[in-house]
């Protein structure tokens, strides 16, 4: 779909389709990941483990975080 094509789409529609494609990216990249799991290949620890799932579910929590609650407004009197 070209810039312009999707000038009919609603905003249902484009919510659809970016997020069919952004997390169908999210879970491309995910498995690509999980390739650094063979030890054959791959050095690494509990630690590393460790660091990298608590960044990744700190960053799940934090866009989830975006649907479920308004975003700050700025201060007014």
């Amino acid at each position: 779909m070209q810039k312009g094509d999707n000038k009919n789409e609603s905003s249902r529609e484009r919510f659809r389709r970016l997020a069919t494609l952004r997390t169908n990216g999210v879970l491309k990249r995910l498995k690509v990941l999980g390739n650094c799991s063979n030890r054959h290949a791959y050095e690494y620890d509990e630690e590393d483990i460790d660091k990298i799932f608590s960044e990744i579910e700190r960053k799940v929590k934090e866009s989830k975080a975006k649907f479920h609650f308004p975003k700050k407004r700025e201060f007014k009197l």
